[in-house]
């Protein structure tokens, strides 16, 4: 049996592809398996990656991390889940007690439900029935994950307006304002895959890496937006203004405790697990190794885990070494450059296989637009700026609230003086006066 994805192979019955067609002879018990497995891992990576997110960053900052609960401190993540399931749930007077209860449930749920369409290895059998290590293979899978990703953020704003106070509430609302706007990127960096695999399927954009290049190398821009894009979509560090603690007390989950919070906290470590198994999926070539086109299914899932880790570790190495940034230049960041080097590169995309299908040349074609892009930034560097340093600094700075740079505090009259002088003689005398009379 081969062991390859098989996702472009066509079945020979109803048109179907050899793993749509294997998905689809799945009997009953292994799709629960599949959902429980799917589960599992959602939860114990959780577990995990919490635990070594604490140890990466107390590494990077020359302290132990957690080191008693269990063997080396690893089931310390454990406890605390204990530990919330046993706090007591505090309801805030003002809350909306139904959309209160439900929005943790409405982040969580749609984190799982991405995980669905992720395929994590080739084909394999499970207790003698070969399948697909992957829950379904959807014409549309790219979009399913775009789609939960997009639905997650409205238990974000039910949480915060549901809470009935204000700071959750501003936190919901820059979080709407960030979804919205990094959505944008994340869906502009994908199109240069789906241009180059013919496909919205996740088996078969696999497939298609399989038989040519990783993404990565193809499609360097998009991957670097994709990335950008994904940490600001999940909310992390330095991108985590729904949740800016210096600014907003806890974030959208401040009035939350116990499980509610628990769920919340799962939901966030879920989405990053789903955007590193995405950004694998898209860019890496899923569980394919190098060199190695006929390794089992079971070693493509082992390959699959070893990319995913690799993207979970950058999130962690960005939370120990950025700052957070402000939320202007948060927006400007992606309004202003991801969106249209993204769309930059989709015409860019379009350009080059316009010009090879005519039969052009491509090399000829990049060193066109390399000049004239080149040719476009030495104008744009030549061009003077006839404001002066001091209004470029107020240009800079008009977007965010801060004092005239000119100001100047007046020096008070010699009667202001005079008064004041007296006043604080007056307060001597009479904390004296007050003091021998006790």
């Amino acid at each position: 049996m081969n062991t390859l994805w098989l996702a472009q192979d066509p079945a020979p019955a109803g048109g179907l592809t050899r793993t749509q067609q294997l998905l689809a002879d799945d009997p009953l018990w292994l799709i629960i398996l599949k959902v429980v497995a799917l589960f599992a891992i959602g939860v114990v990576l959780t577990l995990f990656m919490i635990n070594w997110e604490r140890k990466v960053v107390g590494r990077m900052q020359q302290r132990p991390g957690p080191n008693r609960t269990g063997p080396g401190g690893w089931l310390q993540s454990l406890a605390d889940g204990l530990k919330l399931a046993f706090k007591e749930d505090i309801m805030p007077v003002m809350a909306d007690k139904k959309v209160y209860f439900i929005a943790p449930i409405v982040s969580t749920i749609p984190a799982f439900v991405a995980f669905s369409v992720i395929p994590f290895g080739g084909e394999v059998s499970i207790f003698g029935e070969p399948t697909v290590l992957q829950l379904v293979d959807l014409p549309v899978g790219v979009l399913v994950v775009l789609a939960c990703s997009s639905i997650g953020v409205y238990g974000i704003v039910l949480g915060g307006w549901a809470s009935g106070s204000p700071y959750p509430l501003l936190a919901a609302l820059r979080s709407a304002a960030q979804v919205i706007s990094y959505e944008i990127a994340l869906g502009l960096s994908v199109v240069g895959v789906v241009l180059y695999a013919h496909s919205l399927s996740t088996a078969d954009i696999v497939a298609s890496q399989q038989a040519n290049l990783w993404n990565v190398i193809v499609l360097l821009p998009s991957f670097v937006v994709f990335v950008i894009a994904m940490v600001g979509e999940t909310n992390r560090a330095p991108f985590d203004l729904p949740e800016a603690e210096s600014e907003l007390v806890g974030g959208f989950h401040t009035e939350y405790s116990s499980l509610k919070f628990a769920l919340f906290f799962l939901a966030e470590y879920v989405n990053m697990v789903t955007v590193s198994a995405m950004a694998t999926t898209l860019f890496l070539g899923g569980g394919s190794i190098p060199g190695l086109p006929d390794v089992s299914g079971w070693w493509q899932f082992l390959a699959f885990l070893v990319k995913m880790f690799i993207f979970l570790f950058v999130f962690i190495w960005l939370r120990g070494t950025l700052p957070r940034l402000r939320y202007d230049q948060f927006m400007r960041l992606g309004w202003k450059v991801l969106v249209p080097v993204s769309l930059l590169w989709i015409l860019l995309i379009f350009a080059i296989r316009a010009f090879r299908n005519t039969g052009g040349s491509t090399a000829a074609l990049i060193i066109t637009l390399g000049i004239v892009v080149a040719v476009v930034l030495i104008i744009a560097f030549l061009v003077p700026d006839r404001k002066g340093p001091r209004e470029q600094v107020v240009e800079l700075a008009s977007d965010y609230p801060v004092p005239p740079l000119d100001l100047v505090v007046p020096t008070p009259s010699r009667h202001k003086l005079r008064s004041r002088a007296a006043e604080t003689r007056r307060s001597r005398e009479r904390a004296l006066t007050g003091k021998e009379t006790e």
